[in-house]
């Protein structure tokens, strides 16, 4: 599909007759880190996986790496597809261009929301006191930001990438699942990424989090390196929220749908499935 400022984008589509889900990856990252939902979610829904502008197979301009104009892409392919009526799941950077998307155009196609594993602000923002720092789960202070954004950007800027993939990983990760992230986030070249983490990372979104009118589930990972005290407030701010954190045992760093796919799927299918106003326990196998 084409934008509205004709960059084209690359998408999936499992088809069928259920009800979309679409999913929405995080920062340098691809729609392969859904690869495990694709077919595992689909039996009884339509599941939709896209790659943002600069990243995976998708066009790499030289303009638009902002967190609102990835939320008028998403908003472009909705309407390509003609989805009046669909679910959202976001990870990482993909929950930030949801809350932007909601920010901006409202709630009124979405019916169900999944955020996985994003702090409400990333950078510690001037305007933010230690303790909303801590309960947004800020992970760089301003000046952090920008030496790890200039440090992408010069001559050792594989090396920094790799050292900021690891440190998304507690203990000892799957050498297979590391290789795999390190390998994807290849593909967004640091005249695109750059500038889009440094946006991504400045914006606070405690504001759009209370005009979330959708039932929603967070989930986050006591492995990651995004706090679940993080995860906890949002969906203390989102109303009638519920929280699911996963812990180590289960997955133990910011990727959970890939280190362990099942419990991953069975927790976003068994929220997705529930009935109007349900809140039911998720077992995990």
């Amino acid at each position: 599909m084409t934008t509205n400022d004709r960059v084209r984008l690359t998408y999936r589509d499992s088809g069928g007759d259920g009800l979309p889900l679409v999913m929405l990856h995080g920062w340098g990252q691809t729609q392969e880190m859904f690869r495990h939902q694709l077919e595992g979610l689909a039996p009884a829904r339509r599941v939709i996986t896209l790659d943002l502008r600069g990243h995976g197979l998708s066009e790499k301009p030289q303009h638009g790496y902002r967190i609102a104009r990835l939320a008028r892409d998403v908003l472009d392919l909705i309407d390509h597809l003609g989805l009046d009526h669909f679910d959202a799941l976001g990870w990482s950077m993909g929950v930030s261009v949801w809350w932007s998307f909601i920010d901006q155009y409202g709630t009124g196609r979405i019916r169900r929301f999944i955020a996985v594993d994003q702090p409400a602000a990333v950078a510690a923002v001037p305007w933010l006191t230690p303790q909303e720092q801590r309960d947004c789960g800020a992970i760089f202070d301003v000046a952090g930001l920008l030496e790890l954004g200039a440090a992408l950007a010069g001559p050792d800027g594989d090396k920094v990438r790799n050292d900021f993939v690891r440190s998304m990983f507690s203990g000892d990760p799957d050498p297979g699942i590391l290789g795999f992230v390190a390998e994807q986030i290849k593909s967004t070249p640091a005249y695109a990424g750059v500038p889009l983490l440094y946006d991504h990372c400045a914006q606070d979104w405690r504001d759009v989090l209370r005009r979330v009118d959708v039932p929603t589930l967070v989930i986050g990972c006591e492995g990651s390196h995004v706090s679940p005290v993080s995860q906890k407030f949002i969906a203390e701010q989102i109303p009638d929220a519920q929280l699911h954190v996963f812990p180590s045992s289960v997955a133990n760093s910011h990727f959970p749908f890939l280190e362990n796919p099942l419990a991953f799927n069975t927790v976003a299918d068994t929220f997705l499935s529930a009935g109007a106003g349900s809140n039911l326990p998720i077992a995990i196998p």
